[in-house]
């Protein structure tokens, strides 16, 4: 810029100072309220992210014991929105029960874990009925005893309701027959492990064996008797 007299120059040079410091202020003031914004949003975004990777990781449990826990988790397995399902035990008060060894008072159980955001735990009733014989008060099919009577586990008062009227559905269903599988407390579940853990995913790791026994055990021809199409094998 070219100047054209002196008291132009020195009206400039005074007043350049003033005007940088008053810039650098400005500057460093735009910059702190940006700076903030940008934590604010990194700071909502972040939260925003984890709430929702939380939600998406949410899974709840089921405790159901239905008979065989191999062919409990193999019908299972096959519901969309179950990740996981480990069979064990389940009901009696015996510490860390086995199954060659003693599991008296417990019952032979699967526990389910699975997406509410897939499968609700209602719909997870619906496919356990049709995959048991309610009127059984000896056990399942051909195992009999009591470590294979059917029972559903509940955590909580919401399930308890839930199972209850699914229940009463069923029973409304047969009016001529008495469903048998009771509503209980959960307790402490005790999955099959160490040298007896041969027993998860049975059905996987022994399909010859496994098929050969659920087809002499005529789980299938029962279910389909009961639950005709609804049978889900």
């Amino acid at each position: 810029m070219r100047l054209t007299n002196k008291n132009e120059i020195r009206f400039t040079n005074s007043g350049s100072s003033n005007y940088t410091n008053i810039f650098i202020y400005t500057f460093i003031k735009q910059m702190r309220d940006f700076m903030k914004r940008i934590l604010a949003l990194a700071l909502t975004s972040s939260v925003i992210f984890y709430a929702s990777l939380a939600h998406a990781n949410k899974t709840e449990k089921a405790v159901l014991a239905g008979g065989c826990f191999w062919c409990m988790e193999s019908d299972f397995e096959k519901l969309a929105g179950v990740t996981d399902v480990i069979s064990g035990f389940t009901g009696g008060k015996l510490k860390n029960p086995t199954y060659n060894g003693n599991h008296r008072g417990h019952y032979e159980a699967v526990e389910i874990t699975y997406d509410p955001a897939i499968v609700s735990y209602k719909a997870i009733l619906e496919h356990y009925w049709v995959n048991i014989d309610p009127f059984d008060a000896k056990g399942q099919f051909c195992d009999k005893g009591p470590s294979y009577l059917s029972a559903i586990f509940v955590a909580n008062e919401q399930e308890r309701k839930l199972a209850v009227q699914s229940k009463q559905a069923v029973s409304k269903q047969f009016p001529n027959k008495t469903v048998v599988t009771p509503i209980l407390n959960t307790s402490t579940f005790y999955p099959i492990k160490g040298d007896e853990s041969y027993h998860q995913d049975y059905y996987k790791n022994n399909p010859i064996r496994y098929n050969t026994y659920r087809w002499r055990c005529g789980r299938d021809n029962r279910l389909e008797e009961i639950w005709g199409d609804k049978a889900s094998h």
